[in-house]
């Protein structure tokens, strides 16, 4: 009676490398470690809305109001930059355009201006300047437009930062560079296949050693 000797199981090569595996906490600490540093070391930012209308006049239509505050949102930055509002709120013109956006409403007339500046108050400073400018530029040319932007909100100190804290950025740095080391295990072994592989065929080129073409299939005779 003879006995069939077990079979090798054979792992799989990322596997059969275990100290290969030290890759991915590697990269999840070294991304914890960037992305808390980047959290601590970034100056926080806060944010200030305020809220202006834009409300037709007597003869105008009042469909027309919805028309130009889509119009105002547009260039909120340009008025706020040719008129005062970088003289009240005490920024440049460049900085006043980096750290303003306005949004508007398809359905309402309403125009939202949020600032965003490294101290609470510059940043209400900044959203009350701007604002302020619509209204004075709207108040120029109300007699052609036929409507005045006015405003509705006033810009309230934000009580917290806006950008992310020391915490929050560690923990998506973390989440990066597993990420990434993740990608690193899945294509380093591609990589090592096809160095062996190439290793394996450069003798036989070397050698011009010639390979030979399989022979042609030859029918076989029909018995009668």
């Amino acid at each position: 009676m003879t006995t069939t000797p077990p079979r090798a199981v054979r792992l799989p090569a990322p596997l059969r490398s275990p100290g290969r595996w030290a890759v991915l906490p590697a990269a999840v600490v070294a991304g914890a470690a960037l992305g808390g540093g980047y959290g601590v070391l970034k100056t926080p930012e806060y944010a200030a809305t305020s809220y202006v209308i834009v409300v037709p006049g007597e003869k105008s239509d009042p469909a027309a109001a919805l028309g130009f505050a889509q119009a105002y949102g547009r260039v909120a930055t340009d008025i706020a930059v040719t008129g005062d509002a970088q003289v009240w709120a005490g920024v440049t013109a460049a900085a006043l355009r980096e750290s303003v956006r306005a949004e508007t409403s398809p359905d309402a007339p309403m125009i939202s201006i949020t600032a965003r500046a490294s101290k609470p108050s510059k940043a209400v400073s900044i959203a009350d300047g701007v604002a302020r400018s619509l209204v004075l530029n709207s108040s120029h040319v109300a007699g052609s437009t036929g409507v005045k932007v006015v405003q509705f909100s006033r810009a309230t100190k934000p009580a917290a930062p806006v950008s992310p804290s020391a915490p929050l950025s560690a923990l998506v740095g973390a989440c990066a560079g597993g990420l990434l080391g993740g990608l690193a295990l899945l294509v380093r072994p591609k990589r090592a296949a096809g160095r062996a592989e190439g290793r394996h065929s450069r003798p036989a080129a070397a050698t011009g050693a010639a390979v030979p073409a399989p022979a042609a299939h030859q029918p076989e005779p029909e018995a009668v």
